[in-house]
């Protein structure tokens, strides 16, 4: 039985330690925020699998190749013939600044299908099903792939998740609160940073017009995670980097201080962060111990660089002594 499925798109990616004009060495691997979430789970010890297609083409090898590495299943990836394997780019234009640079326009994670989102859903059966707002984004189809499979998943009683993981460069917001907002009657946890929230509630402005107190406080009195939650979110899970996340429920307020380490590489942070908190979701831990996974989980993936490398197994957690406490307010 699969424990948890992802869906989305994955690229080659190619980082380079200067401007990427200058040439020189570089190095090839995979990014994705729905595969490095399934990576995260998998060397967790859970049985996952992705859904998505690649393109008929030596970087789509190189992510089957990659997942099968990392134990995460491809059953229900699909070749395409007919279009090519994304990638990204991240350079150095200065010491402490990664670019990022797209070429997806028309790839082959652009042509998934509610068809095909629907027929993983059914047949892997799993307990739940992380999304996010990156692959509505793609294009029509992508999006409604997204919306038919959190539909089918919600229905067959499956555990629906979405980050909405906003993406300035493949839509605007107005477009972004439509399309997040039809996927919210089938979800059961939201993770939003700061300035995404108000995404899935139309409201306008960001954190910075939120009132004092405290971002995440500011949040929660502007009404934006109460106003989710009344529309029947479960949990609302607002990350702030270094300032830790926090977690909103019915029964009230749960905050996660992150951890003290040094940081090499913040790329694929928020994702190593949800790995850690539906990991929890699958060992039916308490929320205040999703929280405390999720920030030791974080903590480890910013101490490397990439967007997974520094992932960790499960027994390599006790390593940073599992995080610190978590506080109820």
């Amino acid at each position: 039985m699969t424990e948890a499925l992802t869906i989305g798109e994955a690229m080659a990616s190619i980082r380079t330690s200067a401007p990427l004009q200058l040439g020189g060495a570089a190095h090839l691997s995979m990014a994705g925020s729905e595969t490095n979430v399934a990576i995260g789970l998998a060397r967790l010890g859970h049985e996952v699998s992705w859904a998505g297609v690649v393109g008929a083409d030596q970087p789509g090898a190189l992510i089957r190749r990659t997942l099968r590495a990392e134990g995460v299943g491809t059953r229900f990836v699909r070749t395409s013939e007919a279009s090519f394997t994304g990638f990204i780019t991240f350079d150095q234009p200065a010491h402490d600044i990664t670019r990022v640079g797209y070429h997806r326009a028309g790839s082959a994670g652009s042509t998934l299908t509610a068809r095909e989102c629907v027929s993983a859903v059914t047949a892997a059966a799993p307990r739940l099903l992380h999304l996010t707002g990156i692959t509505p984004a793609l294009s029509a189809t992508a999006r409604e792939a997204t919306l038919a499979a959190a539909r089918a998943a919600h229905t067959a009683g499956v555990h629906v998740t979405l980050d909405v993981n906003y993406r300035a460069r493949l839509w605007s917001r107005d477009e972004a609160t439509v399309a997040l907002r039809e996927l919210l009657p089938y979800v059961h946890t939201v993770f939003a940073s700061e300035d995404e929230l108000n995404l899935l509630t139309g409201q306008r402005g960001t954190a910075e017009d939120l009132p004092a107190g405290g971002p995440a406080e500011g949040l929660l009195a502007g009404g934006v995670a109460e106003d989710l939650l009344a529309d029947g979110v479960a949990e609302v899970v607002v990350t702030a980097g270094a300032k830790g996340a926090h977690c909103h429920t019915a029964v009230g307020t749960l905050h996660q201080p992150a951890l003290p380490v040094t940081v090499v590489d913040s790329i694929g942070a928020g994702d190593a962060f949800v790995a850690g908190y539906l990991s929890g979701v699958l060992d039916r831990l308490p929320v205040a111990e999703r929280l405390r996974l999720a920030a030791t989980v974080a903590a480890f993936c910013v101490g490397a660089r990439g967007d997974w490398e520094g992932l960790p197994h499960r027994e390599e957690l006790i390593l940073l002594s599992y995080g610190g406490g978590a506080a109820v307010r």
